[in-house]
């Protein structure tokens, strides 16, 4: 890639990281990753009476 090209790339990242925020709720991971459901931004649970419905 020639430098003209990085330089631009580089410019571009830049720019777009003034848009960019932080992940909220970064400490619910380890769920999301585990497979725990959420709905509306809280871990869904299942209550026996939702299965049964």
């Amino acid at each position: 890639m020639p430098r003209e090209g990085i330089i631009m790339v580089f410019k571009l990242i830049k720019n777009a990281e003034k848009t960019w925020r932080k992940i909220d709720g970064k400490n619910q991971l380890p769920k999301i990753i585990s497979g725990v459901k959420f709905s509306d931004g809280l871990e869904a649970i299942a209550n026996e009476k939702q299965i049964a419905a």
